[in-house]
């Protein structure tokens, strides 16, 4: 196995369904224009509350990515 050096970034999504679809589009977005992403870590999850209801999950990710 050869050493690996990552650079992390953080980056914060949305979703109006749940904290786990915020994830999930906040890295594949994040893919689009980074390679070799291996991991993420979530830091923070929150949400937006309208009239008494949930209306959006937001989290924020710490995403680590290999440096060729």
């Amino acid at each position: 196995m050869s050493d690996h050096v990552y650079k992390l970034i953080e980056i914060a999504g949305s979703s109006t369904e749940s904290h786990d679809d915020a994830i999930r589009k906040a890295v594949a977005k994040a893919a689009e224009t980074i390679e070799h992403i291996n991991w993420y870590e979530v830091k923070e999850m929150r949400g937006h509350i309208e009239d008494g209801h949930i209306a959006h999950f937001q989290v924020v990710l710490r995403i680590g990515f290999r440096l060729e």
